[in-house]
């Protein structure tokens, strides 16, 4: 056991401690970090933060002593934007609102949206046919267009094709300023009429319009869909019997929104770009597709027999994991290998970082989809060496949702397409509220 000194820790910066280093590159920056050991420290300005990389360390945070945290800063400042949404919100109000949102995504619901799903890949698969500029385009730009039809017609029952590009940038606008929100003084910053400020107001704006535009618009039909925002509407509390406000279902509106299309657009942008790189591995997705698919657009039923595609998928968010860093608040004492961590200090572990542990995973920088094949997922996820989704009682509410519609929409694709990567393209992360690829993924589509 250590005594009460400090963790290993790095040179701090003159001003502001660790904070301007670890904003100008954070994966660099927390990969440094834990080479100097499973527990480190740094200051994220005034405020003191920890880092723990071990796998028992990451379940102790999201799953022991889950009631010792509470959302970091980043998801705290996120409320601004998302209000008291399931990424926020906290505690008993957290649990109610899981429990009223959990039925849109049981079995036979992600069963029911798999349809929307594989027809949105096919109407894609279909304009890349007649891609123009020599079949090249911007797969990460696609890939938001693609995933956020999905979500708007399986959660919404909208369809918003026409509007696409528009919610599309507000989007894009609203990650790119998210860093903005972190910044000191944020909260005096964002009040002023500056420019980031601003832009962040306008696709706010944006995005609550759609979202209410779909609240009011199913309130006056009083038609049931059975799609989510149905769901939510006419919910209702075992426990109170009340149900939700307006603004209460247009916060979990929106952050399933956000999240549902944003997180698998950046794992599929990831998996082209992975497999343009390996091309055993394509070999052996084209081999399955055309094995267990033949001629037909993939269905759930096909799921079980698609283990390469999973196992693809699966290894693409261990190096690419969407959500890259969880960073936690504690709100009272705790202890990690003997170190006292104090209240109101920020705790984060990272899926980046961890999947990539090479203590962990042989050949841990490799695009290896074969390791799936005697390691499981669920063994993977129950050690914490692997958690793209989170853990504990936060985990990702929407992850089969997410492993279904990224399986079947590489599927839906590959079968007709393989993607080359553009040889002036450069590679790099860029971390904000997802793993976004720093400059963009311009690929060349062809013909199978």
């Amino acid at each position: 056991m250590a005594d009460n000194s400090l963790p290993p820790s790095v040179k701090p910066d003159l001003i502001g401690g660790h904070f301007r280093t670890f904003r100008k590159d954070p994966t660099a920056f927390l990969t440094r970090m834990a080479a100097l050991g499973d527990v480190t420290t740094f200051r994220m300005g005034s405020m003191p933060a920890y880092f723990v990389n071990h796998p028992d360390l990451v379940r102790d945070v999201l799953v022991v002593n889950a009631h010792k945290f509470h959302k970091g800063r980043a998801l705290k400042r996120a409320k601004n934007l998302l209000g008291e949404g399931l990424l926020t919100s906290e505690e008993d109000f957290h649990l109610r609102q899981r429990r009223l949102v959990q039925p849109a995504f049981h079995k036979q619901r992600i069963v029911s949206y798999t349809e929307a799903m594989t027809a949105y890949a096919e109407r894609m698969a279909g304009e890349w046919q007649d891609a123009k500029n020599e079949g090249v385009r911007d797969i990460d730009h696609e890939m938001m267009r693609l995933t956020l039809q999905i979500v708007a017609k399986t959660l919404f029952s909208a369809d918003i094709t026409d509007e696409t590009d528009e919610v599309g940038a507000a989007m894009t606008t609203i990650v790119n300023l998210f860093n903005f929100l972190l910044l000191p003084f944020s909260e005096i910053l964002e009040k002023l009429p500056i420019p980031h400020s601003i832009h962040f107001r306008r696709a706010k704006a944006k995005l609550d319009e759609i979202i209410y535009g779909f609240i009011n618009e199913r309130r006056a039909s009083g038609e049931d869909k059975g799609d989510l925002l149905s769901m939510l509407l006419l919910s209702q509390d075992e426990e109170s019997g009340s149900g939700m406000s307006d603004v209460q279902v247009h916060d979990e509106c929106l952050t399933l929104f956000m999240a549902g299309h944003e997180t698998t657009a950046n794992l599929l942008t990831w998996t082209w770009y992975l497999l343009s790189q390996n091309p055993e591995a394509e070999r052996k997705l084209h081999e399955e597709l055309d094995r267990v698919l033949q001629d037909h657009v993939p269905t759930f039923e096909d799921l079980p027999n698609l283990k390469y595609a999973e196992a693809v998928i699966a290894e693409s968010m261990r190096l690419y994991p969407p959500a890259w860093v969880v960073g936690r608040l504690a709100v009272e004492e705790h202890e990690f290998n003997g170190y006292k961590v104090a209240p109101r200090s920020l705790v984060l572990v990272s899926e980046y970082v961890m999947h990539r542990d090479p203590r962990y995973w042989e050949n841990a920088g490799e695009f290896k989809p074969e390791r799936w094949e005697t390691l499981s997922i669920k063994e993977a996820s129950q050690r914490y060496i692997y958690f793209p989704f989170g853990g504990g009682v936060r985990r990702c509410i929407g992850e089969q949702f997410a492993w279904t519609e990224g399986i079947l929409l590489l599927a839906t694709l590959a079968r007709k397409w393989k993607l080359r990567l553009q040889p002036e393209q450069k590679i790099g992360l860029k971390p904000q509220i997802t793993l976004r690829p720093k400059f963009g993924m311009r690929m060349r589509i062809e013909k199978r």
